[in-house]
């Protein structure tokens, strides 16, 4: 994977001007809000189902610890093996373990956002491992040396014109179409040789019910059974927060992700996995493992306010309706997760000292909030995370304080003097007034905020003056 330069800002000017990128995303995501606006033609029972699905993600979260004892006992007697890793580093020691113990040399990979965050393809890459993505827009992106830029939909950010010229260069014996069947026909020809040879399937967690021990897993195409049935060994891989109380919340979850995900009423594809193949049956894997991954999220459980965050469902409904999102791509995020969810996950994942520009990659509009399918209170918290970057309380944040700046301070404090002081504002808006407009605008004192901004420009008169003038009294 192609190192990251973590500078959002150069990325995100890069991205505005890259005029087919902008092009290819406008066009998509005014498809999904039509989509989603479509599937929730009643007010009330969008609302009604939101409560709901916030609720049950709220019980989940407020037992999460008993879920987790629970769902690890279930899955025991279930016959799968459970695996707990703290740090991403962890998680891919225990993956590589279980693969060479098996003697695996391939693996056939479903879609996993939280291996996205451990940069497993290439960590087994180094490994001598080759993995081979099995959903198409995951596919898509591996051959590209790219990284997701949607959560849903990792290709969004190509159409098929450059598609079709990437097939041609990286599959042998393609050449040339942007006919979106012939696209699918290829990859499906490479595919269907992995799943019939990989050494291992993988896959990532929808949602995890604890009181039956069960794995349900969603996706639009076959590969999802294809990559957790045909090998003789599954490895599926979740966050902690994925677990629910009881298999019967899956069904409201799953009507809310679809239908604000990708404007469909249900997905193609529901797998419930609670075990490994039992005598008798003619399919499925011999072996069963689930690593549940920590990285960060703990900490993030044990702050009452950021715990809100925990709830996503990985609809990424915020980033389609986000306004930055949808004209910079997700590329420009350079973590993980884009958009309003990446914008509270990244900072307290990575840390706010590394991720912290992210929380400025919105204008608060609120239209995220409004459309998550969980009501997470998206615009509040990156407010808070902002408030965390500059003044951190008790620590609750990986990076708290980090990007306080002794200069803000003191600019503060004299705007703060100068308005609280009638003799000092009056003495200092004479002095802006005379000298303000000579200032350059590469001065470090304007130097952050006319790179985005035009600089200030002072009246050479103040409105005191002006009112002397039509006789009006200064009282």
């Amino acid at each position: 994977m192609p190192e990251l330069s973590h500078d959002f800002e150069h990325a995100a000017v890069k991205a505005l001007g890259n005029q087919q990128l902008r092009t290819n995303f406008r066009r998509v995501m005014t498809g999904l809000m039509n989509k989603r606006a479509a599937q929730f033609p009643d007010p009330d029972e969008l609302q009604a189902l939101r409560s709901r699905g916030k609720s049950i993600k709220d019980r989940a979260l407020a037992k999460l610890p008993d879920l987790l004892v629970q769902l690890e006992q279930n899955l025991i007697a279930n016959g799968i093996q459970v695996h707990w890793a703290e740090s991403v580093d962890e998680g891919n020691r225990i993956i590589l373990d279980i693969l060479r113990k098996a003697n695996a040399k391939s693996l056939i990979k479903g879609k996993s956002m939280v291996s996205e965050e451990m940069h497993f393809n290439h960590f087994l890459e180094e490994n001598n491992i080759r993995a081979l993505e099995s959903d198409l827009g995951e596919y898509i992106i591996q051959l590209a040396g790219e990284g997701p830029s949607h959560i849903v939909m990792p290709a969004i950010h190509k159409n098929k014109g450059e598609i079709g010229k990437l097939f041609q260069e990286k599959i042998d014996g393609q050449g040339y179409t942007d006919d979106p069947d012939e696209l699918t026909a290829a990859a499906r020809r490479v595919l269907r040789q992995m799943f019939a040879n990989a050494d291992a399937g993988f896959s990532g967690v929808n949602f995890a019910a604890a009181d039956t021990g069960s794995l349900v897993l969603m996706s639009n195409e076959g590969n999802g059974r294809m990559s957790t049935h045909l090998p003789s060994m599954h490895i599926a891989l979740m966050g902690i927060e994925k677990v629910i109380e009881r298999l019967e919340d899956v069904g409201p979850l799953i009507s809310l992700a679809c239908r604000s995900a990708t404007g469909q009423p249900i997905t193609t594809y529901v797998n419930v996995i609670s075990g490994p193949r039992k005598a008798g049956e003619k399919d499925g894997p011999k072996e069963v493992h689930l690593v549940i991954l920590d990285n960060g999220r703990t900490r993030i459980y044990d702050d009452p306010q950021l715990r809100e965050g925990l709830r996503c469902i990985r609809c990424a409904a915020c980033m389609n309706h986000c306004p930055v999102y949808t004209r910079i791509g997700g590329h420009a995020y350079q973590y993980t997760y884009p958009g309003p969810i990446g914008e509270i996950l990244n900072p307290q994942m990575q840390g706010i000292e590394k991720a912290g520009d992210v929380l400025h990659a919105s204008s608060l509009c609120g239209r995220c909030a409004e459309v998550c399918p969980v009501k997470i209170p998206l615009v509040d918290l990156i407010v808070r995370l902002r408030r965390e970057s500059i003044r951190p309380s008790a620590d609750a944040v990986k990076g708290g304080g980090s990007r306080k700046s002794g200069m803000e301070n003191v600019i503060w404090f004299g705007w703060k003097t100068m308005y609280a002081n009638p003799l000092f504002y009056r003495w200092g808006t004479w002095w802006l007034r005379k000298i303000g407009n000579l200032m350059p605008a590469g001065l470090p004192l304007l130097k952050q905020w006319t790179s985005v901004r035009s600089k200030p420009q002072f009246a050479s008169r103040s409105i005191y003056d002006l009112a002397r003038e039509r006789g009006i009294r200064d009282e």
